[in-house]
């Protein structure tokens, strides 16, 4: 069962399609860094499709039909499309699930501070990253602020050209004998994953005696309040997000791979998205979603992920909508469904070959990866497909000649990790993980193939339209 190597097997006219999916897949990742861009971007281009807001659909009266293509969102960080097909969907969905939260450095609720010359951000770190990796490079800030009369200020800081950057400080080599006689996980602590933003104090004036004792912080607030309308106490009602500046970047001499921020899981949820999309024109016989969650990273929890009710209370509106309110009929069209749950396996690195098991291991440019279970160990809280979904997938994937390959995470002792696949098996519905290769996985920048992405895309495709 040796696969190719993807680049020996394309021709021209896979190369320029490999091209122009990829080319868009960049755009996405760099429109995209936090989930509330990643939902207004997908809800941007779902529409220009012809998709429309469930809930003021319903609300108009209008009939649900075969062919309509709607969409319901979750505090602006979770959304699901669904193109309504011929059948019931009572009799199942075929559904693409991926998450749209990636690892990151948030800022606080009370996060500006002076200290000796400095100014500061308060942070707390989102999910599981390598702390020392996030020093010393180019960060930027995306988020919102919201005032207490409801306005909602977006924020980007750090992605233009013109823009000012931020840096997480290091200590220097010269005095970091100590520090490098540590382990990696106490080198830099969550504490000292502040954010540097200020160093020039507020033009002084005789009667400002408060500001000459914090004059720093009072010119970040200026600052602001100038640029942003924002307040001190407004920063209570923010979320600011901290990610790495810059632009996704082809990657090597052969421009084969990709190099960017929030590849996990990203290289999924986009790819599901442009496969939805691009069938977007066909009425199905199955109704078809694309699910892109949050909160995956810290567990799937909350309002927004995919432990809450916001995809089985959809699901429920358009039962009752093309069918009749019947829980019954709700439970039916969950358990009836099938599903590529869709996340991204550690791709496989020569230079630690040690923690992977060879054989079962995904490599870049061999293709979409499919992974019977996920989970840590013992296959700790993983979903794991049963033979006769395996069977029917590869039987998709070999008809539509999509190259893919099976994979576990690493050695079974070596670690793990979890996938929203689990939350959509507890309703009896057919679940697979799958995905895209990727090397540092969970680092500021994350490494993929741009052969892979294009054949996520087409597999993503033909399981649609099956």
């Amino acid at each position: 069962m040796k696969k190719e190597n993807l680049w020996l097997v394309y021709n021209e006219e896979d190369n320029k399609k490999l091209n122009e999916v990829c080319s868009r897949y960049k755009t996405c990742l760099d429109e995209g860094k936090t989930e509330r861009e990643c939902v207004a971007l997908a809800i941007d281009m779902a529409e220009k499709k012809g998709y429309k807001e469930l809930h003021s659909a319903l609300a108009k009266g209008d009939a649900v039909k075969a062919g309509d293509k709607l969409y319901a969102v979750q505090m602006n960080k979770c959304v699901a499309f669904f193109q309504i097909g011929k059948k019931p969907m009572s009799e199942g969905m075929r559904i693409l699930g991926a998450h749209i939260d990636s690892p990151r450095i948030d800022v606080k609720q009370k996060p500006l501070y002076e200290k000796d010359g400095l100014v500061y951000f308060d942070t707390h770190y989102y999910g599981g990253i390598k702390k020392y990796q996030w020093t010393a490079i180019p960060l930027a800030i995306h988020g919102v602020a919201v005032k207490k009369d409801k306005t909602t200020i977006p924020v980007c800081v750090g992605e233009k050209e013109e823009d000012p950057v931020f840096v997480i400080t290091d200590l220097l080599v010269h005095l970091a004998g100590e520090q490098m006689t540590k382990k990696a996980t106490e080198v830099v602590t969550g504490e000292n994953l502040d954010l540097l933003i200020g160093n020039r104090p507020i033009e002084q004036s005789e009667d400002l005696e408060k500001e000459e004792k914090e004059a720093l912080k009072a010119n970040i607030l200026n600052i602001l309040s100038d640029t942003y309308g924002i307040e001190e106490e407004d920063l209570l009602s923010a979320e600011l997000e901290i990610v790495p500046s810059g632009k996704a970047r082809d990657l090597g001499f052969d421009r084969s791979m990709i190099l960017a921020y929030g590849q996990d899981d990203r290289i999924c949820a986009f790819t599901s998205l442009f496969a939805l999309l691009d069938v977007a024109d066909t009425v199905t016989d199955n109704t078809l979603c694309c699910l892109l969650a949050d909160k995956e990273e810290i567990g799937s929890v909350g309002a927004t992920g995919m432990d809450s009710l916001f995809f089985e209370n959809a699901v429920a509106e358009l039962v009752a909508a093309t069918e009749k309110d019947s829980q019954i009929l709700v439970r039916r069209a969950l358990a009836n469904s099938k599903m590529l749950s869709s996340d991204v396996s550690a791709g496989f690195d020569p230079l630690y070959a040690s923690v992977f098991e060879k054989n079962n291991s995904a490599f870049l440019a061999k293709g979409l990866t499919f992974n019977k279970f996920t989970g840590s160990r013992g296959k700790s809280n993983s979903n794991d497909a049963n033979a006769e979904y395996i069977a029917e997938i590869r039987k998709i994937m070999d008809d539509a000649e999509i190259m893919y390959q099976f994979a576990e995470l690493g050695k079974v002792d070596a670690g793990g990790g979890g996938t929203i696949a689990r939350f959509m098996a507890r309703y009896g519905m057919n679940v697979i993980d799958s995905g895209v290769s990727v090397m540092n996985m969970h680092a500021p920048y994350e490494v993929s193939s741009k052969a892979d992405v294009y054949e996520a895309v087409r597999g993503y495709t033909a399981f649609l339209k099956a």
